[in-house]
């Protein structure tokens, strides 16, 4: 997969050097601890994040090399995740930022990053300006009876000269969405013309609908005061990545986890879904069957005060982020957390609840029958919200949780209803795991060829379906659309290759034709004083494209249906084509496979636009 096997060994020794040679002496191992210095801990994990990237980065299918380039495009990505919608930074702080446009490779190459802490002190100074910018506008009535021109389209705008400029940047926002705010309020009192609402009416909701605009961005600001310089260092380090393709991403510790659950569709834990509420965290719902369902004591509404792990002492969560909350209460099966509770009417009190495995249901595969009212006909209906794959518990030694086993068990349950159909549902579904798309194709081709890949060097593989038997026979529709992404688009494009189903849906899949390995970094890390970094994290990394059987690839382009609906999102960009740093399109030679009957896709199409302009939904 590498294209040279010697990088290990290379990596390992260019480590050791840079940690007993130029990154920290014994004597600074001592002092460099969280609790001694959280930045200079932050600095040196992100010096040796950046060793250990740009030696994997070589790796990556286009062979981009770190260079100026590239660091233009890294720039590019990082100030748009900095303040994509112009209303933070001035000009002037951005001019600051903009010296280390062509300086992203330099400072990736030699470890010593400069922008994220200059940028982390620039928008904190920017947060706090826009805070009181923000509450100064929303402290006073607006008027809807003046007609003012806002611009929603970030790309169109430039960075605020002045305060002032900034400041009517702000004011025009708020009342845009105090705005919205108002008329929805209107509507919902049964107003159905607001120019024929009362002066009371409209002097009650315009005060409504300010103060709910006015807590959205309370929260929207305690969001971005809370964020740390390690955040800034992870953003730096995604931008820098994703420099490459869309999908090469560095992926935080907590970007991993909730990436590993995705795949499993599972999780160690209590079972209870919580959210961030006025600097609390607010329990919303109790999974059924969960950990913390079977001890009966967490309920819904319920605050969460303080987080303790077995019988060490209680950390106090008020105003903490969500997703380090949730960090906390998270845990390995069968060890203990406790829960310091707030219930409206009771005092303070103790929960302690047993982690358990939390399992995602609408993770997973989901099938029904469903019957035509007027040909009586049954048709099977299978859904695959995206194609997981237990991999941890695989490599244990278990049986891993996987889409194909799902869809087959699903295909044989409707053998005994004698179904006339089926409709396999891809919408939204962005992709998953290769062997799983392989796998599902083959459950409706059998034996033969799914899909090719090629790696940055030019070899190309073909993946085949083993499959003997194939698990359903009869007529069958694929739903997509611009959703359907990756795997979704190797499943989608097969069956329509062969001729084997028919495809309908918007005017094309995401158009994503590329496949990424993951790379856990904590296994670069074999010397003892560096594991005090971890966890790192992981790249997700590009190092292939794939193609369909007729040698197209569906990078860019995606699937086109055979059939195409009229979808809402026709009026949007959505698509592979509309990221930044895509990789182009391009085909390989064709692989021999043998075609289903042909069937009259033409006839099916003109019938379906018939009914479309039929039905005055469309």
């Amino acid at each position: 997969m590498f294209k040279d096997k010697r990088w290990i060994r290379a990596l390992l020794i260019g480590l050791s050097l840079l940690f007993t040679g130029l990154f920290i002496t014994p004597a600074q191992m001592n002092a460099t601890t969280p609790e001694a210095n959280p930045d200079e801990m932050d600095q040196n994990r992100t010096r040796l994040l950046t060793y250990v990237m740009k030696r994997q980065v070589e790796n990556h299918f286009s062979g981009k090399e770190i260079d100026d380039t590239l660091s233009f495009a890294a720039f590019e990505l990082y100030l748009k995740q900095l303040d994509y919608q112009k209303r933070l930074l001035l000009a002037e702080e951005v001019s600051q930022l903009e010296i280390f446009k062509d300086r992203i490779d330099d400072e990736v190459q030699s470890g010593r990053v400069i922008l994220a802490p200059l940028a982390f002190r620039l928008l904190a100074n920017s947060i706090s300006r826009a805070e009181l910018l923000a509450e100064k506008a929303l402290s006073e009535p607006f008027s809807f009876d003046v007609d003012e021109d806002y611009e929603t389209d970030p790309e169109k705008l430039e960075f605020c000269q002045t305060e002032e400029d900034l400041a009517e940047r702000w004011r025009l926002d708020l009342k845009y969405r105090t705005l919205n705010r108002y008329l929805s309020l209107l509507e919902d009192a049964g107003v159905e013309d607001p120019l024929k609402a009362t002066p009371e009416e409209q002097k009650e909701k315009e005060l409504e609908a300010r103060e709910k605009v006015s807590k959205q961005y309370s929260a929207y600001f305690d969001r971005l005061k809370k964020e740390t310089l390690k955040d800034h260092y992870d953003r730096y380090l995604n931008a820098f990545t994703r420099a490459f393709d869309p999908h090469t991403t560095y992926m935080p510790p907590q970007s991993k986890e909730d990436f590993d659950i995705s795949m499993r569709g599972s999780l160690e834990g209590i079972g209870a879904t919580l959210r961030e509420e006025d600097g609390y965290i607010k329990v919303v719902k109790v999974i059924p069957g969960s950990a913390a369902d079977r001890q009966g004591q967490l309920h819904a509404d319920d605050v969460i005060l303080a987080v303790a792990q077995g019988k060490d002492e209680p950390v106090d969560v008020t105003d903490m982020r969500l997703r380090d909350a949730v960090a906390l209460i998270r845990g390995k099966k069968g060890t203990e957390v406790r829960l310091t509770l707030r219930r409206q009417g009771l005092k303070p009190f103790v929960v302690p609840i047993v982690r358990d495995v939390v399992v995602i249901e609408e993770s997973f595969v989901k099938s029904a029958v469903v019957a035509d009212p007027e040909s009586g006909n049954q048709y099977g209906y299978v859904k695959i919200p995206s194609f997981y794959r237990d991999f941890e518990t695989t490599r244990n030694g278990g049986k891993g949780r996987n889409s194909t086993d799902d869809v087959k068990a699903a295909l044989n349950a409707f053998d005994k209803k004698k179904i006339s159909g089926l409709i396999l549902d891809l919408r939204n579904n962005g992709g998953g795991a290769l062997t799983d798309a392989v796998g599902v194709a083959g459950l409706f081709l059998g034996e033969g060829p799914v899909v090719q890949v090629r790696n940055g060097g030019g070899d190309a593989k073909v993946l085949y379906s083993y499959n003997k038997e194939i698990a359903y026979h009869g007529p069958m529709v694929v739903l997509t659309n611009s959703f359907s992404a990756s795997a979704s688009e190797i499943v989608a494009g097969a069956l329509q290759d062969y001729g084997r189903a028919v495809i309908v849906g918007s005017n094309h899949t995401h158009g994503k034709g590329t496949v990424q390995v993951i790379v856990d970094l904590d296994k670069s890390l074999t010397l003892r004083n560096m594991r005090q970094y971890m966890p790192l994290g992981a790249l997700k990394m590009t190092t292939q494209k794939f193609y369909r059987v007729t040698g197209d690839s569906t990078q860019y382009r995606g699937v086109v249906p055979d059939i195409i609906l009229p979808d809402r999102s026709r009026y949007n960009e959505y698509g592979e084509r509309y990221l930044d740093n895509s990789l182009p399109w391009d085909r390989i030679d064709e692989v021999e496979h043998k075609e289903w009957p042909p069937m009259d896709r033409a006839s099916l199409d003109a019938n379906s636009q018939g009914r479309v302009a039929e039905n005055k939904d469309f």
